[in-house]
């Protein structure tokens, strides 16, 4: 087979296994993904070792899309608080997509428990990215803490994707970022 045939199979395989993972969950089965993607199983296992690489491979391919989706296009315009917000800005905006699904590293964290799984430790790597950075723009708009400040931020961002991804919260109303508003004041942010 041609290279361009494998790399046009494991494309079409990683595209199938972000949708399915991110709509149903990791627990897609191989067909599953397989049928999808219009590749055969055996197809699949001669590019990935198994259904976890295969989950893991995916999200490090979705991870470039998804930081830029997050992160201000310049990084040193505004203030660090307008780049804080400007995150909790564009989750608001995603929310309201009718195929949004929360945070996709969240979930993968959430649904496979095992922090030695390679798709774990990719999602894992990808929060630590979000939080340096709210840590980062903390520290330069003087927050008293700023690692705590990244902490709550998670968690606001994480409760915000889960909740939304899960139709049980809109983030439209602006709840979200005066909650991020009201913790970066405590922390007397500028």
């Amino acid at each position: 087979m041609p290279t361009t045939d494998k790399a046009s199979s494991r494309d079409r395989l990683l595209d199938a296994a972000d949708r399915l993972f991110y709509r149903d969950g990791v627990s897609v089965g191989v067909e599953a993904l397989c049928r999808t993607a219009g590749v055969s199983k055996r197809s699949m296992y001669q590019l990935f070792e198994s259904k976890d690489e295969m989950l893991a491979a995916s999200l490090e391919r979705r991870l470039p899309r998804y930081q830029a989706l997050l992160m201000p296009p310049d990084p040193v315009a505004g203030t660090p608080r307008e780049r804080i917000l400007y995150v909790f800005e564009q989750v608001k905006k995603a929310s309201a997509e009718p195929d949004y699904c929360g945070c996709p590293y969240l979930a993968v964290l959430v649904e496979l428990k095992d922090p030695e799984h390679p798709a774990s430790q990719v999602a894992r790597a990808a929060k630590e990215h979000l939080a340096e950075m709210f840590r980062t723009q903390a520290e330069e708009g003087g927050a008293r803490d700023p690692e705590l400040l990244a902490r709550q931020l998670m968690l606001i961002f994480d409760g915000a994707s889960a909740r939304a991804g899960a139709r049980v919260e809109r983030l439209d109303d602006g709840l979200a970022t005066a909650t991020v508003t009201a913790l970066m004041d405590a922390a007397a942010m500028r």
